[in-house]
């Protein structure tokens, strides 16, 4: 008979394997072709210690033309081209599935429990099944369902300013008591999450955020595996907490949704509820900090707004073009295909650079430039775009310019502090702490 003793060593043994395959071996990699010089390993390396240095890479990778090809794959950081990738038929989400003894040991020993990167995720899946998830969804999204949610926004972010205003001569992290708050409790009321377990919620999102990268730490691994397990644990506990009480909210809706007589089952359940709860919050995190950050950091631009403040929602797009919430995305090539005249494989992985994009200068001028009236800020490609544009666009645009205006209007002085810290994190981009003195 199998102790428990037994089921945990084998666990640990089984979860060692896994990191060593999809992270271990990556990292080792990743440093001898960084060591030599190339730039998507160095652009891997120097996310992951979350430094401004991104963009000098970004840059230089550039240089070398709209397709850049690593020791990796293919890189691309021209708008045309990465727009090209994200709606072709020629690429597909996923990594390629490795037919050898690595695929199998790494499938052998992989978690059971959901991933973002896995399927059912919607980040991952492609059509049918990806159209059928997403049309239980979408409608929750529209513009017209948004706006109906602003008014709410308004007071949520009043209220968390009332909060703050005894502190405002003080200094306070706007990350862990504004930035990550709003966000966090309006997609909560849509989900309907309790009040008391928002918390819990908000900290399973940022434990997990690095599950999007390549090339972990073993204790960081660990971190996030173990984050992960917790939130399905916790998910299959709120969608039973659904079903045997529905309430007036999304997940209630989706416990019950039948698209063609067809619902969806457990695992699709907790993957879409999982991934709408934790990308409905994570994203605006990262945009509200890099949007305070720029506006702070261009007094100029701040001072146009505040003349002319139907410009706020030209802030918030400005703000997703200079400094996206998710830098980057990959696709795997499906045939033999070209991408802006460069050959590329079957089965070649392809990084769509959305943060290079942004700043493409074919397309922006002064492209490194925050021009809070930039007439095209709009065309910035950080939702990504074709069949697995951000569902949560309409959510984080209103959530933005709510977020951002009710802060400045209220404390206009507002000053950044010594200590601001980016997040660990090679694809998410955004502030972990951000320290201030509301009322200097």
């Amino acid at each position: 008979m199998t102790s428990i003793a037994d089921l945990q060593v084998a666990h640990e043994v089984r979860s060692g394997v896994h990191w060593g395959v999809a992270h271990g071996l990556p990292t080792v990699f990743l440093r001898r072709a960084a060591d030599r010089g190339d730039l998507q390993a160095r652009l891997i390396r120097v996310g992951s210690r979350g430094s401004d240095e991104v963009f000098d890479l970004v840059e230089e990778i550039r240089t070398h033309g709209p397709v850049y090809r690593s020791r990796i794959g293919f890189v691309t950081t021209s708008h045309a081209a990465v727009r090209h990738v994200l709606t072709s038929d020629d690429f597909r989400t996923g990594l390629p599935t490795s037919s050898g003894t690595l695929g199998r040991v790494a499938r052998w020993s992989a978690p059971t429990t959901l991933h973002p990167v896995e399927p059912p995720s919607l980040l991952v899946t492609e059509p049918p099944d990806h159209t059928r998830y997403r049309r239980l969804v979408t409608r929750v999204f529209t513009m017209r369902a948004v706006e109906r949610l602003r008014e709410r926004t308004e007071e949520i972010a009043a209220d968390l300013l009332d909060a703050l205003e005894p502190r405002a001569t003080g200094v306070a992290d706007l990350v862990e008591t504004y930035c990550a708050v709003l966000p966090v409790t309006v997609i909560a009321e849509i989900l309907g999450v309790p009040e008391a377990e928002r918390g819990q919620v908000l900290e399973f999102g940022s434990a997990a955020a690095p599950s999007l990268d390549l090339g972990l730490g073993f204790r960081r691994y660990r971190s996030v595996t173990r984050a992960l397990a917790q939130f399905d644990a916790w998910l299959g506990q709120h969608l039973e907490r659904l079903r045997r009480t529905p309430g007036d909210d999304l997940l209630s809706e989706l416990v019950a949704a039948r698209d063609d007589g067809k619902g969806l089952d457990e695992s699709e359940l907790k993957a879409t509820a999982g991934l709408v709860l934790a990308a409905g919050f994570e994203t605006t995190v990262n945009l509200l900090g890099n949007g305070i950050a720029l506006l702070h950091d261009h007094p100029a631009e701040r001072a146009r707004v505040v003349a002319d403040p139907s410009l706020w929602t030209n802030v918030v797009e400005e703000a997703l073009r200079l400094d996206p919430p998710v830098l980057l995305t990959g696709r795997m090539t499906v045939r033999d295909t070209e991408l802006a005249g460069e050959r590329v494989p079957a089965r070649s992985m392809v990084t769509a650079i959305l943060g290079g994009a942004n700043r493409d200068p074919e397309v922006f001028a002064d492209p490194l430039r925050f021009d809070v009236a930039r007439a095209n800020a709009r065309e910035h490609i950080s939702f990504s775009a074709g069949r697995h544009h951000c569902l949560g666009a309409q959510l984080a645009r209103m959530e933005g310019e709510v977020g951002l205006r009710a802060i400045w209007e209220r404390f206009p002085d507002l000053r950044l502090e010594p200590g601001a810290r980016r997040r660990e994190t090679r694809i998410l981009r955004g502030f972990e702490t951000l320290p201030v003195t509301l009322r200097p």
